[in-house]
């Protein structure tokens, strides 16, 4: 039995699917976790996400505790968005494999060749956060576990979906000049 590209794009669709649902209970998680760590005492909010455990940061200053806690919660979320748009993509009736130069194509690489620039923006800057309070002094989880780790490669895959983007954009242009010749 052959693999046919409609299974695989099915497939694609239900791994989108469920990476989407679980980036969207990660960041629900992280966002719960550091408003009740804000309202409630510190140890009793780490009863609500067992990950990533801020609370040394929120002792030593609860401002850049605020500034980590965000910019962590803002590469789950700009994830979970790309994970959208992705799905969004799929369900689209614009989508088009039969002609893959399209508008619609172009624009959804620049999407997310934008995301992924972000992600890796945002993960950088509190990579260099975190470095910053290890410096001080103040016991922080590895990147990983923060979940910003790899800003290098959210940065190289931006550029690589713009590169794309624009190599999708001119096959548009030959495409409509063919279409005008013919």
């Amino acid at each position: 039995m052959t693999i046919k590209t409609d299974h695989i794009l099915i497939a694609l669709t239900v791994l989108a699917w469920i990476i989407f649902t679980g980036l969207c209970i990660e960041a629900g998680g992280i966002i719960t976790k550091t408003i009740a760590t804000l309202t409630l005492t510190p140890d009793d909010a780490a009863k609500f996400w067992k990950q990533p455990d801020l609370g040394p940061v929120y002792q030593y200053d609860q401002s850049r505790y605020v500034t980590l806690a965000t910019l962590i919660i803002i590469v789950v979320v700009l994830k979970a968005i790309m994970f959208y748009v992705i799905i969004r993509m799929f369900h689209s009736k614009k989508f088009n494999l039969s002609m893959p130069f399209n508008i619609t194509t172009n624009r959804f690489l620049l999407h997310l060749g934008y995301l992924s620039l972000g992600i890796g923006f945002f993960s950088l800057w509190g990579a260099k956060v975190a470095d910053r309070l290890t410096q001080q002094g103040v016991d922080i989880p590895d990147l990983r576990v923060l979940k910003l780790a790899g800003s290098d490669v959210w940065l190289f895959m931006g550029v690589i979906l713009f590169v794309i983007a624009f190599i999708f954009k001119k096959g548009i242009e030959i495409q409509k000049e063919n279409e005008l010749t013919v």
